[in-house]
């Protein structure tokens, strides 16, 4: 009979844990009342872990390419069961009490976290984490993550979890390292998976050798990480912010200066005003691109706005837009040298003349970037002719 549940555990030289992890396992699989496996994903052990595993009936894979998330990964594909708890093999995590993350599985629910954190109800035994991860990098992070995703964890990187089989290939996990635990939790909630949490206690780490976690190192890749899979805080809300604040002082400027308390804002004010504009355009299109980019290459779902704007925004009006712009601002970039011409090439008013030429110049700017987007936009959405028209999960990138 084929096993229904997979205990999988990444290895790296575990060998002083390896076996209480085992033993603890086996334990929880039989409170499940569930045919089990365990899987020791190894990353190329020396220290005899992968004997210790096979000789207490573990199944090892042995994962050559290195990573927490290339072990992981390795491991659940080659899991037979249709649910899957993962965990490190430090003795960190009591694999004992996996039932109810196995409970809530059965009761429909894709990915079942585990919390360590007492804000969501869990213990940190004396010594088990760090006081920079317990009070400065966890509680950050995972406010980020709740914030950006709209997920329901208090313990965005506990290492204890489930899902279902069916769920770790639908969310098609692509990172090799420690941020693969940002990822999984990323694109189940992208992807509107039910996500459920369980108290949990960690326990002090039971090995002699330092861990394999780098703690600023491993939080800048998860913090980049969830940046990244949220184009709209990284680059699309401070685009806009940006465009409305620098156009908004544009448009002020080209009807003269503009005293505050003495102080005389013009031509140079004109100009850093455009610069802004210009950068809050950019940054915009940018948060475009990502987010079809991701569209088109599974990493995030398919949205209605998106699936309607690559009907919409064809390549010609993309252009027709973009080369309006610069005609406009050419016109008036030709007018001021008309100008300049019938006055004999002398100096013109610096009113007028100046603020032409920085209202044409921005014009172009804006125009040629608008036709460089589409050209790309239109490259970007050629295999996605027809795309998939499905709802937005709350938090979508």
């Amino acid at each position: 009979m084929p096993p229904e549940i997979t205990v999988v555990m990444p290895c790296l030289n575990e060998a002083e844990t390896l076996a209480d992890c085992i033993a603890a396992a086996r334990a929880g699989i039989k409170d499940c009342g569930l045919e089990g496996e365990i899987i020791v994903a190894d990353n190329g052990s020396t220290d005899g872990s992968r004997e210790i595993a096979a000789r207490l009936g573990a199944r090892v894979v042995e994962v050559p390419e290195k990573g927490y998330g290339n072990a992981l990964k390795a491991g659940m594909q080659a899991a037979s069961g249709r649910f899957l708890v993962m965990g490190d093999a430090d003795r960190s995590y009591d694999f004992s009490k996996i039932e109810p993350f196995v409970a809530k599985l059965r009761g429909g629910f894709d990915l079942v976290m585990g919390c360590r954190m007492p804000s969501g109800g869990g213990t940190i035994a004396q010594g088990a984490m760090p006081w920079k991860h317990r009070w400065i990098g966890n509680p950050i992070l995972t406010w980020i993550g709740r914030t950006l995703f709209n997920c329901p964890s208090h313990d965005f990187h506990c290492g204890l979890r489930a899902l279902t089989k069916q769920a770790f290939l639908e969310m098609n996990l692509t990172t090799s390292g420690m941020e693969f635990a940002s990822e999984m939790v990323i694109k189940a909630s992208l992807r509107g998976m039910r996500i459920a949490e369980v108290p949990i206690t960690l326990h002090k780490d039971g090995r002699s050798r330092p861990p394999h976690l780098r703690s600023w190192r491993d939080g800048w890749r998860h913090l980049r990480f969830m940046l990244l899979f949220s184009p709209r805080w990284l680059l699309l809300y401070p685009g806009v912010v940006l465009f409305g604040v620098g156009g908004a002082g544009f448009l002020r400027l080209l009807a003269g200066p503009v005293a505050v308390r003495g102080v005389n804002f013009d031509l140079n004010t004109l100009e850093v005003a455009g610069l802004v504009m210009l950068f809050g355009y950019q940054m915009v299109l940018f948060a475009c691109f990502v987010r079809i980019f991701a569209f088109t290459r599974g990493f995030l779902p398919a949205n209605h706005a998106l699936a309607k704007a690559f009907r919409f925004f064809t390549l010609e009006k993309g252009l027709f837009a973009g080369l309006a712009l610069c005609a406009a601002g050419g016109v008036l970039i030709v007018l001021t040298l008309f100008d300049w011409a019938a006055s004999g090439f002398g100096d013109l008013d610096p009113l007028v003349a100046t603020r032409a030429v920085i209202t044409g110049r921005t014009l172009v700017s804006l125009g040629g970037q608008t036709v460089l987007f589409s050209l790309i936009f239109s490259y970007l959405g050629i295999e996605e002719k027809h795309p998939p028209l499905a709802p937005a999960p709350a938090g979508l990138g």
